[in-house]
């Protein structure tokens, strides 16, 4: 039974640590930077590949820490990830992370996980997350090519207007929340692009 609960995390108020030096450990940060380039993360592993060491020189808030791991290194942690190929050493991580109640990852570990880095798509501010409970990261990342096709880049200048609308909008949130799913209830899927209909009658789309 899928158990997960979808959030959106303000990754400009979390501190990071990601365990382990090598491609496992770049794809976990690849995908932290992709969504927040300045996230503060602390990457610690006693080898690290050339490729991780460009991706963190190349980003201000990601501290390279050469070192072993010791549980120590969680202090001030909010969000961990084992990102090693070494399942032992990613189940260390996972306990010493549970007993200081800090949100962890495993990787390819999914029963040890509290969540998963799922698939994004990501056009303006509209962001949609895409998870298979773990079971298919690529029909995940399928899904996520899909829906960047298909949805239009100009989308944020539709978010922008709704977002005016509703910063004018009186009445309290009954009475606004009404009004705005009267705005966009004429919104449909047509020819391969989410369209908003016009009406001429309404400054919102002028």
């Amino acid at each position: 039974m899928n158990q997960l609960f979808p959030l959106f995390l303000r990754t400009d108020r979390l501190h990071f640590l990601i365990a382990g030096g090598g491609d496992v450990a770049e794809e976990k940060l690849q995908a932290l930077l992709r969504q927040y380039p300045d996230a503060h993360v602390v990457v610690i592993a006693e080898h690290f590949e050339t490729n991780l060491v460009r991706l963190a020189q190349s980003h201000a808030f990601v501290v390279l820490r050469q070192k072993a791991f010791s549980a120590s290194d969680l202090n001030n942690i909010q969000v961990a990830l084992a990102a090693t190929r070494d399942a032992a050493f990613n189940l260390s991580i996972v306990q010493e992370a549970r007993k200081r109640n800090i949100l962890v990852n495993a990787a390819d570990m999914p029963e040890l996980c509290d969540f998963y880095l799922g698939a994004v798509v990501k056009k303006g501010n509209l962001k949609i997350g895409i998870s298979t409970n773990g079971s298919s990261p690529i029909l995940a990342r399928r899904l996520r090519e899909f829906f960047e096709d298909v949805l239009p880049d100009d989308i944020d200048q539709l978010i922008n207007d709704l977002y005016a609308v509703r910063k004018s909008l009186k009445g309290d949130f009954q009475e606004k929340s009404k009004t705005l799913s009267e705005l966009t209830a004429s919104f449909r899927y047509s020819g391969g692009l989410l369209q908003a209909a016009r009406n001429p009658d309404n400054e919102v789309w002028d």
